[in-house]
């Protein structure tokens, strides 16, 4: 009995300890929601009743709405862009597998491996020859060529456990190449393709170094705004911005988990 109670005994603790660590990491998020309701225009505890003047702030303030609008139309864009480029990468890569596939693979890896105000510098120098400083397209791009060694993780994961046979009688059947590749492989990566769509949205709605480097006035990002409130004066729409999001990423993950289950 006491050699079959210990396991159970451990186990307990190990799961008690898991608990404790995921509040301990997760108990500041609870802070923000209080914050957010505050009627001052300082971040504090509501004290006095609460107030939603925040949240509204969001929507009537054409400061943080724009910036928001502006910052979903370029994530958006990037993931779509990095998408299909990183996929489209991830297979080539996967079919030729050749020794010369693995330097590739290194190269567009980099943006990984190199810290972001290096290649915010080296997106800097090239914009301003290019004249894509301040504008849209130079953000997208920038954060098209950050985001695609994402989707090239992501969906080369799903290749590894891709079985070559399939495409092999697809092909012996008379399938075309395009047709392998749009009923035969695409469906069977399509977790990987999705996650790294999602990684690359993640990434472009909070990126924030590149965009210090290459805009000023034109463009102005949701991290922008809140890099300034943060270093101007402390505005507590920003603690309602946070807010928003946790709540956007509760459903998100509500609805995925929901979508599996069925």
């Amino acid at each position: 009995m006491e050699a079959a109670a210990r396991p159970r005994l451990s186990r307990l603790v190990v799961l008690g300890f898991g608990w404790l660590g995921l509040i301990f990491l997760l108990a500041p998020l609870a802070v923000v929601f209080p914050v957010s309701l505050t009627p001052e225009r300082y971040l504090s505890m509501p004290t006095n009743g609460i107030s939603f003047q925040h949240y509204a702030k969001l929507v009537t303030d054409l400061r943080w709405s724009q910036s928001i609008l502006t910052s979903l139309a370029i994530a958006t864009l990037t993931t779509v862009l990095a998408t299909l480029l990183g996929t489209l990468c991830a297979i080539g890569l996967w079919r030729l597998n050749s020794r010369l596939t693995r330097y590739l693979r290194v190269m567009i890896l980099a943006p990984l491996i190199v810290p972001p105000i290096v290649h915010a510098l080296a997106f800097y120098r090239t914009w301003i020859d290019l004249n894509w400083l301040d504008t849209l397209m130079g953000v997208v791009v920038a954060h098209t060529v950050i985001c695609i060694p994402l989707v090239l993780i992501t969906v080369s994961t799903s290749l590894s456990g891709f079985d070559r046979r399939l495409e092999q009688a697809a092909r012996s059947l008379g399938a075309s190449p395009v047709t392998v590749l749009r009923r035969i492989v695409v469906p069977n990566i399509a977790p990987g393709i999705l996650s790294g769509a999602a990684f690359s949205f993640v990434t472009s709605w909070d990126e924030v170094v590149a965009v210090l480097f290459l805009t000023s006035r034109k463009v102005v990002t949701l991290p922008i705004v809140i890099w300034n409130s943060l270093t101007e004066r402390v505005d507590p729409a920003v603690a309602a911005v946070s807010a928003v999001m946790i709540l956007a990423t509760l459903v998100a993950v509500a609805i995925r988990l929901t979508l599996r289950k069925v």
